[in-house]
């Protein structure tokens, strides 16, 4: 921002102008005018504030009452088009993945270094999040179960059975 200082004509000037109640867009251009300076409309409000002639005491010019229409009645915001509501069908409850261990429930502040950091909980509004807490794989945030639930969609059981036949198949 530029520091301006203002000159005592200039001063003056915007005074005289306030005084004929200009509005301050008018005033900088008539002051820019006539000076060959380019103060904005909002230098001209700032100095008049410093002034003291530029406040909430100052009378407001009257509206002008020709940029005024005649009312008419709002035009109907809705669309012409409607798209159709779509059908739903009652579905299944999806059945969640889940491992055959139960979680400490710790919270974050809980946990210790080698604590599983697998989430529990925060479906909804307000309810607490806790975590698994039990010892963590070697290079996981997880315990062995929930490793394996969070890479293989397949539960832990199903994959050791499909992990054991892959083994006889490339035995044969």
């Amino acid at each position: 921002m530029q520091m301006t200082d203002w000159a005592a004509e200039h001063s003056a000037a915007l005074r005289e102008y306030l005084a004929k109640g200009m509005p301050f867009s008018e005033i900088a251009d008539a002051i820019n005018a006539k000076f060959k300076t380019a103060y904005s409309r909002n230098a001209a409000i700032g100095r008049a504030r410093r002034m003291g002639l530029a406040g909430p005491d100052r009378p407001q010019m009257p509206p002008r009452l020709d940029r005024l229409r005649e009312l008419r009645p709002a035009k109907s915001r809705t669309a012409d088009f409607h798209w159709p509501m779509p059908a739903f069908e009652k579905a299944e409850p999806v059945k969640l993945r889940c491992v055959e261990i139960e979680p400490r429930h710790l919270s974050l502040v809980e946990l210790e270094r080698g604590d599983c950091r697998y989430p529990y909980g925060g479906d909804s509004e307000g309810e607490a999040i806790t975590f698994c807490g039990h010892p963590r794989r070697r290079g996981s945030s997880y315990c062995t179960p929930h490793f394996h639930l969070s890479r293989n969609p397949d539960l832990p059981s199903e994959q050791a059975a499909s992990t054991a036949s892959l083994r006889v198949v490339e035995a044969a």
